[in-house]
């Protein structure tokens, strides 16, 4: 019902910037939440940064002051700008929206990216 396609990761040296994108698309009736979750191996998934549907934004405190998560102009796409990069950022960055749908109605439903690897190394 909801298909989100992430772009954007890859490698970057410490200290260093990448903006991620992630666009959604499917039978959206409204999204109530966009964020970005990351997960190292070994680790569980935790969340990066968050942008409600009034714009409303929190971040971990790890990312605080160097990462910046914003919505597209359609409103349908998020994007995270990561920036200052270090070696403990690397992970794979998973997209994450909350939406009903026309077909769900006002159930509220998460739908997951496939994911997208970054890596910061010198």
């Amino acid at each position: 019902q909801v298909q989100l396609v992430e772009s954007g990761g890859g490698l970057v040296q410490p200290g260093g910037s990448l903006r991620l994108s992630c666009a959604a698309s499917g039978s959206i009736r409204s999204i109530r939440a966009m964020a970005w979750y990351l997960q190292a191996p070994g680790k569980q998934r935790e969340l990066v940064a968050r942008i409600t549907s009034a714009s409303s934004t929190n971040y971990a405190d790890s990312v605080k002051g160097r990462f910046t998560i914003s919505r597209g102009n359609a409103k349908n796409t998020v994007y995270l700008q990561m920036n200052s990069l270090k070696p403990e950022d690397t992970a794979v960055y998973y997209c994450y929206v909350k939406a009903t749908t026309f077909v769900t109605g006002s159930l509220e439903y998460v739908y997951w990216g496939q994911g997208t690897q970054v890596t910061v190394s010198s």
